[in-house]
């Protein structure tokens, strides 16, 4: 059974500063008090056809943030 797309994982999921309405969608530019994807597939009874998934960001260390140079004075 296939439970849709995860907005947490989507490029254009974020969030407000609307209290009342948390969770925005960027590509469709709409603000909602549930998950975006959750109100599409009320509005339109199908999944969100605009998810794009987010790209993994490489992690940066301590190290790589001072050009390998480790910081001895803490």
């Amino acid at each position: 059974m296939n439970k849709g797309p995860n907005c947490w994982q989507c490029q254009h999921f974020g969030i407000s500063y609307d209290v009342k309405l948390p969770y925005l969608c960027r590509l469709m530019g709409f603000k909602t008090k549930l998950l975006p994807a959750i109100e599409v597939l009320r509005a339109d009874g199908q999944y969100c056809q605009g998810f794009f998934a987010k790209v993994a960001q490489p992690v940066k260390t301590a190290a790589s943030q001072n050009n390998g140079q480790v910081d001895h004075d803490v």
